[in-house]
Order: structure tokens, then sequence, then C-alpha cells
């Protein structure tokens, strides 16, 4: 064990490993790609910091296609960047379908940001509030009875936005 670990410090101290650098710098896209890689993963969390890191990852990744493609002419640089290109324009594609499918209804939405927004309420379970009464808004006429005491099972949850709760007498 004492000599591996001797020549490994004899290695990095008598001189570099490479005797033969390259005299040029790989190039502008090379450099690039890498600012871009660098940036992507600077990305927040939640789904528009995944927006972020996946876009920015996904044009670091190109730039390298490029770059293997006119520089390194290395089909396997190319191919791997391309394939995680792909991969990074696939997730943005799973995020716009998933931010899509979560809307809500305008009035949801409204009522969201009046009444929920300041009491703090995660957003996923006001989505949970909602889908218990199936998403549906209903909008009563002047002088329409929505329920009534002892008579209108209580099957679902009820808000009032505007109007008055009439307390009549309940029958005997």
């Amino acid at each position: 064990m004492s000599t591996n670990s001797s020549m490994v410090g004899q290695l990095l101290w008598q001189g570099p490993a490479c005797t033969s650098w390259k005299q040029d710098f790989e190039g502008a896209l090379y450099h690039l790609a890498n600012c871009f890689l660098l940036l992507g993963f600077m990305g927040g969390s939640g789904v528009y910091g995944c927006f972020y890191l996946f876009g920015v990852l996904g044009m670091g990744y190109l730039c390298c296609m490029l770059w293997g493609w006119f520089s390194a002419c290395g089909l396997d640089i190319v191919l791997w960047n391309f394939l995680l290109a792909v991969a990074c324009l696939l997730q943005l594609v799973y995020l716009v379908y998933r931010l899509r499918k979560d809307t809500l209804p305008e009035e949801f939405d409204l009522l969201y940001k009046t009444l929920c927004l300041p009491l703090q309420v995660p957003l996923q379970t006001y989505k949970e509030m909602v889908h218990c009464c199936e998403k549906q808004v209903l909008t009563l006429a002047t002088e329409q009875t929505y329920a009534v005491e002892g008579e209108t099972p209580i099957n679902r949850l009820s808000l009032l936005l505007t109007g008055r709760i009439f307390q009549g007498e309940t029958k005997s």
C-alpha cells in the first residue's frame, strides 16, 4: 500500500503526466456548452426551476453535440449529447403537460387567490378540496334555495361567496 501511494506521490510531484499538451484550445462551442451546463445546474426547485434547469441544460448539451460534430469529430460525443438533449426536451414536454393538467377552472382559481392564498393553504391541498365537489360551481338565482336543513343531504363541500344565509323555522 505504501509503494502505491509513493508512486502516486512521485507522479504528482515530478511533473505533468501529459508530456505533450495541446497548444490550441477547444473552441468557443466547447466553452459555451460548459457555461450553459454550469448555469443549468444553478436552477432552483419547483416547476419553474425545472423549466430553467432542463432548458439551459438542453442548450448546453446541444452545444456539446455541435462541438463534437464540428471540432472533436467524435461520434460518441455527438450521440451521447444528442440523447441527453432529447431527454431534456422530453422532460420539458412533460412539465408543460403537467402544468396544463393541473390548471383549475377560472372560478376556482379566483377563489384560491382570494380566500385560500392569504390563509397560506397549499395549492395541492386546495386541489384536493376542489376534487371533493367535482369541480362544479353552482350559481343560484334570486330567491332560489340551495339547501334546507334536515332535508338536503350534506355530501359535499359548499361555500357561499355572495348572498345570505337564511335560518328559518325548522319543521317539527
